[in-house]
């Protein structure tokens, strides 16, 4: 693609700039806009999505974004083209929230239409001026409601182009998963855009081990795709088809054991539930083997809550 539009913005091949996307206008009359960052090699290459923000509060990957611009990641393009976009949901980020103010979550929303909500309208912006732009792209998520994720990528169950690509980024955990309807990885799906979910650290908490797992992965990305220099190493991954949550079978003080990243074999204490009135405590054994993908930080827990969320 020898040229690409953004909003009023045009990038030919060895251009790079910021574009902006105006999507509403608040009550206030404040006008919400969409920062674009474009980065072109000077010739014809991979065009990559990398997105943050898209749940307003899960700062890991606006940060992860911000960050490998920050340190020139993308300044000396051989080929190809980057589309970054540090915070999707600004609304949301400003607000310390994962939705807008209706309470709808922008990826719940795709395909998206004009004369919808905000979030409809953010998430028709995606489909119909961003996502005809690329090859594939990663979407970069945290935990939410006090779950800490452990470094991983969501992939869209049965799709071996987005398979070959997440064993390139080589997080520590690959979670096979089918995917949800109304949300920017099936809208990628539908329009063969393979997008990679980042998940990593916790909502509106910074994680740096997290944070450097995911410019890791873009590098290896970038790398693998010969749109910079670079070699990378032989670095394994763990491959998970299924995953459950284990919730908890009573209310009360909850204290985990384990916490996510480790390896489990059934029946291994992942976590106690105390009760405050009376002293019992009961123990949140894991039902069979396997590796804890996420687990709950809150440490006052209603009976049914989710606490660990166990691949294998």
């Amino acid at each position: 693609m020898r040229e690409i539009i953004i909003g009023k913005s045009t990038f030919q091949l060895g251009e790079s700039g910021k574009a902006k996307i105006n999507v509403a206008k608040l009550p206030s009359g404040t006008v919400i806009h969409i920062n674009v960052h474009v980065f072109r090699g000077k010739e014809p290459g991979p065009s990559v999505l990398l997105l943050g923000g898209l749940h307003g509060d899960e700062i890991n990957g606006v940060e992860i974004i911000r960050k490998s611009i920050a340190q020139g990641l993308y300044s000396n393009l051989k080929k190809g083209t980057i589309i970054a976009i540090p915070i999707l949901n600004v609304y949301g980020f400003i607000n310390f929230s994962r939705d807008v103010p209706d309470g709808k979550d922008v990826n719940r929303s795709f395909p998206g239409s004009l004369k919808g909500s905000l979030a409809s309208r953010v998430a028709h912006v995606m489909t119909n001026k961003i996502l005809p732009l690329i090859d594939f792209g990663v979407d970069f998520h945290t935990g939410g409601n006090s779950v800490s994720n452990f470094p991983q990528l969501r992939v869209t169950t049965g799709d071996a182009e987005a398979m070959k690509l997440a064993k390139i980024f080589a997080p520590p955990l690959i979670v096979e998963k089918l995917a949800i309807p109304k949300s920017h990885r099936k809208q990628g799906v539908k329009m063969g855009k393979p997008i990679l979910i980042y998940e990593g650290g916790e909502s509106l908490r910074l994680d740096h081990d997290a944070i450097n797992a995911g410019i890791e992965g873009i590098h290896r990305l970038l790398v693998a795709h010969e749109m910079i220099s670079g070699e990378n190493d032989d670095k394994k991954t763990v491959i998970l088809q299924q995953s459950r949550w284990i919730r908890a079978s009573r209310s009360g003080i909850f204290d985990w054991k384990k916490a996510a990243g480790s390896t489990v074999k059934k029946n291994d204490v992942l976590g106690i539930v105390n009760n405050p009135e009376d002293g019992k405590a009961t123990f949140i054994k894991a039902p069979l083997n396997g590796v804890i993908i996420g687990h709950n930080n809150n440490p006052v827990i209603n009976r049914g809550d989710a606490l660990f969320h166990l691949g294998y």
